[in-house]
Parts: structure tokens; C-alpha cells; sequence
């Protein structure tokens, strides 16, 4: 089994700056991809970042410029440096992590979800 615990979230005014990290623990002998969603209120849940295992990353339009994902593979963590924070970047952001499972599936565990919240 493997357990995501997320930090860093909070409430800060528009154009401010927030760091998510997302820690995972359990069994786990190797990480591809890792990631953030988000789900803003009456919205549908959206892929904010993901970095893959070589360190490729993709962004949805929306922040990029603003965000950068980045992970430490030794101590199997993600992050999301954001910057320049807009109100319409208030969402609950859950991390996720996708590990090999048998016969050559992936299995997805996902983070508890932090608020972050952009004031105007």
C-alpha cells in the first residue's frame, strides 16, 4: 500500500506565491509519473501538472509561466512551485503518483487534497 501526504496549501492574496509538496510512502519500489489535479467549486477536476519519470513535464494553458512541478525521486516526493497566483487558481489540489503494478499495469495512489485559496 502506498500513502500521499500533501502540505502547502492556504489562502494568499492574488499574485502571491504558494509551494505544495505531496510525500509518498508505503511499498514502493519505483515512481513513473507524478502529478497535481485540481477541483475548483462547480467545476470539473482538471490536470494542473504531471512530470514523468525522466523529468518531462506538461502544464495545462492556464498556468503556464506561472507553475513548475518538480520531484526528488530519493525521497519520493512531488511539488508545485506556483507563482503569480490568480483567484481563479482557488481549488482543492490532490497529488497523485502512479507506480508499476503486476503485469505490466499502474496503479494510481492519490493525495488527501489541500486547499488553496487566491484572494483579489
Amino acid at each position: 500500500q502506498v500513502q500521499l501526504v500533501e502540505s502547502g496549501g492556504g489562502l494568499v492574496q492574488a499574485g502571491g506565491s504558494l509551494r505544495l509538496s505531496c510525500a509518498a510512502s508505503g511499498s514502493i519500489f519505483s515512481i513513473n509519473a507524478m502529478g497535481w489535479y485540481r477541483r475548483a467549486p462547480g467545476k470539473q477536476r482538471e490536470l494542473v501538472a504531471r512530470i514523468t519519470s525522466g523529468g518531462n513535464t506538461n502544464y495545462v494553458d492556464s498556468v503556464k509561466g506561472r507553475f513548475t512541478i518538480s520531484r526528488d525521486n530519493a525521497k519520493n516526493a512531488v511539488y508545485l512551485q506556483m507563482n503569480s497566483l490568480k483567484p481563479e487558481d482557488t481549488a482543492v489540489y490532490y497529488c497523485y503518483v502512479d507506480v508499476p503494478g503486476i503485469s505490466n499495469t499502474q496503479l494510481r495512489y492519490w493525495g488527501q487534497g489541500t486547499q488553496v485559496t487566491v484572494s483579489s
